[in-house]
């Protein structure tokens, strides 16, 4: 029995409204993965690594970090979140910027130097980069995509899943050891790890 005109139009609507859904699906699903697919390098080094294969599959934390603001003293929380959750897939990915008032003036070695000597900072620091603005680099110009919130001060924060997707931001003013991080810190860890 021939469809009628408008049942025929209604399909027809239906399978795109089915494709566009599984392009969106597809599109955020790719996103993810791009996320991170960049390369940085280590903070005082030469070889760039690239994200998404050295975190892979692992929840990260990443912050814009400063040696000469109000906010330096959270080196010390950061490397005790590093501390607790290492051993469970996480890690703390520190991206030093001058960008807010000039509180990070240093050279990479300077940066490296205080943050080891200072606060102990074992978990990973990357190269100094641009953070807000026309000149954000790669990363920070995704993570702001993704939230539509761009850093506004240093020791903002990015919380990233096991699958690459951003999971949430939080203010400079939070702290590591704030109980609502950490809860997203810990329901982020429970989730399974992607592959």
């Amino acid at each position: 029995m021939p469809l009628s005109t408008a049942s025929s139009r209604r399909l027809r609507g239906l399978s795109l409204l089915t494709l566009l859904a599984a392009g969106l699906a597809t599109s955020a699903a790719a996103s993810a993965a791009d996320l991170l697919d960049l390369s940085y390098r280590p903070l005082a080094g030469k070889q760039q690594v690239n994200l998404q294969q050295r975190y892979h599959g692992q929840v990260l934390l990443v912050v814009n970090t400063a040696s000469k603001c109000g906010y330096t003293p959270q080196y010390e929380g950061l490397e005790a979140l590093q501390k607790q959750y290492a051993g469970k897939g996480f890690a703390v990915l520190g991206f030093p910027s001058n960008d807010f008032k000039g509180q990070e003036p240093g050279d990479e070695k300077q940066i490296q130097d205080f943050c080891t000597l200072t606060y102990g900072v074992k978990f990973p620091m990357f190269e100094k980069v641009h953070v807000t603005g026309a000149q954000a680099t790669p990363l920070y110009q995704r993570l702001t995509a993704a939230t539509g919130v761009a850093p506004a001060w240093n020791f903002h924060k990015y919380l990233v899943g096991r699958d690459g997707t951003v999971i949430a931001q939080f203010a400079s003013k939070v702290t590591p050891d704030d109980p609502q991080l950490k809860a997203a810190i810990d329901k982020a860890l429970a989730a399974p790890a992607a592959h």
